[in-house]
This record gives C-alpha cells, sequence and structure tokens, in this order.
C-alpha cells in the first residue's frame, strides 16, 4: 500500500532566541539554525548497514529486549548495547537506518521505521544481525518541519535524486542585522512530495514516547493521523493492513488490554482492539494543544503535556485522568511541570522525565497528593523504562540505570554514548 502526502511548506518567520550584549554592542545573538540531511534515493535503498559502535548524534527513544538496550539515534539509526550486567553496560554495534526514529521488537526480530519504509532484521544473533525485508511505501513519512528552529538554511537539493532524512540542528551566532533582513522571506519546497511518514511469545518494552507498539501478532505504528496495522504471524513477512484514521498530531502509543492510547498534541484518544486487524474509537480526553505522552495504570492514564515550543501550549503539567469508565475520560488532577518528556510508571512509583529540570520519582498511592521520593536535578532526561529490576532513563547522550529502594531509587550505573 503506497502511501504518500504532499508537504509544501512556506513563509517561515525568523526569530531569534537570545542576545548577550556583553562582547558584540548587541550585534549578534544566538540563533538555531537547521540544515536538512540529505542522500540520494538509491543510496537509501541499500542504507540498513551494521557497524561499531560509534557516538550518538541526538539521543532518542530507548527500548528494551531481553539482555539489550536499544537507543535510538536520531533520524540515523539504532545503537545497541548489552545489559546483561547493568552495572557495566557495553556497547555492540550501530544500526545505521536513515530516518529511524521507532523500533520494536518480538522474538529475535527486530521492526524499525526508515521513513515510508518497514525494516525488518534478525537479531538472533546479536553479533551478527541481518537484515531479512524490507516493505518499501508502507508508513508515512516521521521527518518533521523544525518548527523550534530560528534559521533554516540550504533547503534547496534535488528532490528528484535525493530524499531527505532528517536536519542538523546547531546554536550559532549571527549578526543580528542579517537575520533581521531576511525576516519574513520564504522557504519553500517547491512541489517536494515526501511520503509521510500477553502470550509465550518474547517482545520487548520501549518507553512511552513510542510509536511502534506490538500486541500479540500485531505490530500498530502511529503517524500523525492513523494507525498503520501490520500482520506479523509471520514474523518475517509482515503483512501491511488497511490503516485506521485516528485524529490528529498523533505523537505515541501505549497499549493495556484490548485498548489503545494515543497520545495526541490536542488530547489523548482510546481505541479498541478486541478486533486486532481494526481498531475502534472509544472516547476522547480533550487537553488544548500540547506535546502528550501517555501511561496508563489502573484506573488512571497519567498524561505529560509539554508546552512553551512548537506544541503550542504556554504550560507544561502532568494530568492525571480517570480512565474507570473507559468511555467517558475526566481528569481527575494535575501537577505542575517545567518541560516534560516521558514518563513511566513501576508499581506506586511514578516516574517523569522533565527535561533539563531532571528525573522526578513520586510515590502515586494518593494520586491527589503525590508525595516527591526522589528529584535528580543535574541531568538532562527524555524517556525512561521501569523495568522488573531496576529503571532505565535516557538523556542528553547518557543512559543511566537505577536501582529500586523502598521508599527512593539510587543510581547504579551511567554509560556515556558520545
Amino acid at each position: 500500500m503506497k502511501k504518500k502526502v504532499l508537504l509544501i511548506l512556506s513563509l517561515v518567520t525568523l526569530v531569534f532566541v537570545s542576545c548577550d550584549t556583553s562582547d558584540d554592542n548587541g550585534d549578534y545573538a544566538d540563533y538555531l539554525v537547521a540544515r536538512p540531511l540529505v542522500i540520494s534515493k538509491a543510496e537509501f535503498a541499500s542504507s540498513v548497514d551494521i557497524i561499531p559502535p560509534r557516538p550518538i548524534n541526538e539521543s532518542g527513544k530507548v527500548y528494551t529486549y531481553e539482555d539489550y538496550i536499544f537507543v535510538n539515534d536520531k533520524y540515523e539509526g539504532v545503537h545497541v548495547i548489552d545489559n546483561s550486567n547493568p552495572e557495566q553496560p557495553k556497547k555492540i554495534s550501530f544500526i545505521k537506518i536513515p530516518g529511524n526514529v521507532d523500533i520494536s521488537v518480538k522474538d529475535n526480530f527486530l521492526y524499525a521505521d526508515s521513513l515510508m519504509d518497514l525494516i525488518v532484521l534478525d537479531i538472533s544473533n546479536i553479533n551478527a544481525i541481518e537484515q531479512i525485508n524490507r516493505l518499501e511505501n508502507v508508513l508515512y513519512n516521521n521527518i518533521f518541519w523544525p518548527f523550534e528552529a530560528d534559521i533554516i538554511e540550504n533547503v534547496n537539493f534535488d528532490y528528484e535524486t535525493e530524499i531527505l532524512i532528517g536536519w542538523d540542528t546547531v546554536t550559532e551566532r549571527r549578526l543580528i542585522e542579517e537575520v533581521e533582513q531576511n525576516k519574513g522571506r520564504d522557504v519553500l519546497f517547491n512541489d517536494i512530495a515526501l511520503a509521510e511518514a500477553a502470550n509465550d511469545s518474547r517482545t520487548g518494552q520501549g518507553g512511552s514516547l513510542a510509536r511502534f507498539k506490538i500486541v500479540d501478532d500485531y505490530l500498530y505504528a502511529v503517524d500523525s493521523h492513523n494507525i498503520n496495522i501490520f500482520d506479523i504471524s509471520d514474523l518475517e513477512n509482515p503483512q501491511d493492513l488497511e490503516d485506521v484514521y485516528a485524529g490528529f498530531d498523533i505523537e505515541t502509543i501505549f497499549n493495556r488490554g484490548n485498548h489503545l492510547f494515543l497520545g495526541s498534541m490536542r488530547g489523548m484518544y482510546i481505541y479498541d482492539i478486541s478486533s486486532p486487524s481494526k481498531p475502534t474509537f472509544v472516547s476522547e480526553f480533550e487537553h488544548g494543544t500540547a506535546c502528550d505522552p501517555v501511561v496508563v495504570d489502573g484506573d488512571y492514564a497519567y498524561v505529560t503535556l509539554r508546552g512553551g515550543n512548537e506544541c503550542g501550549a504556554l504550560e507544561s503539567g502532568l494530568f492525571i485522568v480517570d480512565i474507570s469508565d473507559i468511555e467517558n475520560p475526566k481528569l481527575a488532577i494535575d501537577y505542575p511541570m517545567d518541560e516534560p518528556y516521558g514518563l513511566g510508571i513501576k508499581g506506586e512509583k511514578l516516574f517523569v522525565c522533565d527535561g533539563k529540570s531532571g528525573l522526578k520519582v513520586y510515590d502515586k498511592t494518593d494520586i491527589e497528593d503525590l508525595k516527591s521520593l526522589n528529584h535528580f536535578k543535574d541531568i538532562v532526561t527524555f524517556d525512561v523504562i521501569p523495568l522488573e529490576t531496576h529503571l532505565i532513563m535516557v538523556g542528553d547522550g547518557v543512559l543511566y540505570q537505577y536501582e529500586y529502594l523502598d521508599d527512593k531509587i539510587k543510581l547504579i550505573s551511567q554509560i556515556g554514548l558520545n
């Protein structure tokens, strides 16, 4: 099933972020500059490769499977780490997958997105990973316009022979006068067509930011508007089924029993998968406009909303939603946060990755009165996975692991991915 959407972007207004006048009389300012990462279509078609460990460029999502941890390097691929000894994790290799953001694993078969393609890898021998299948044009592109950037440069590539696989963003000092002169000029992709992107089996575990989720014999992959459904009963040969239109600005997926919980910029959508090939809408919880991962435990869904950025909202927070009546979810209570990303739950412990404000740990026994157990302040946090034995978290180029204690947690190891 070929899926394409025409993306024409124009009129990007350039606004500077900060200005340091101490050494340049206010003539210069720091700007976030984005440049497209482009490869040829021929290179993209044969681009998956297994190479020795390399430094991470931009930490993405984290995923665990058996004794291994997989850390996404945003739009570039996946770092493979041996975690058989959590106190001394070891880097094994890097799976080069241009345009990759998400993975999911079942019975030693790893499924990964590569822009609009779905890649299938055999990881039964972790030291000799093999690509065994590639389904072309079955996903929508996950490469989005870098709205957080102040300046976007060099977008006029040859779309007939080249493919956009991501964006390189760096902070650069620029002359304010020159930037102001360019403000309001159109930045246009001229006619660029981008393809948008509990049984005996062994599946891995992703964090709350995941867009991929395996439930029994089905892989669900959400894009901004749809649930893409794959029958993986034949693990080597996934079957692309009919998509289900699910809403707007969908960002994450979480599963509990026969329900999928989709986090979006507009709210949380709940879908019934009693008929797994045909998810059906159950209900929606609206919260305005904000970035939105979700996890579910018991009668409550825990949702982090991140504002003050491209997501549109002004304030950030943790929303706890009562889903005891699955067809009528209601806000129970909310708590302020700074810039939350992923979150996770283990027993009565709630873990929130609050961006530059660090990792926050709460006792959620009484949702009306969350009690702080730990706050690791001097780290940047992004995604977290609470395992049975310990906690895994990825931050700004660093993988952290924590041991559970009765009333708190403590660090047992960290490994730099740079």
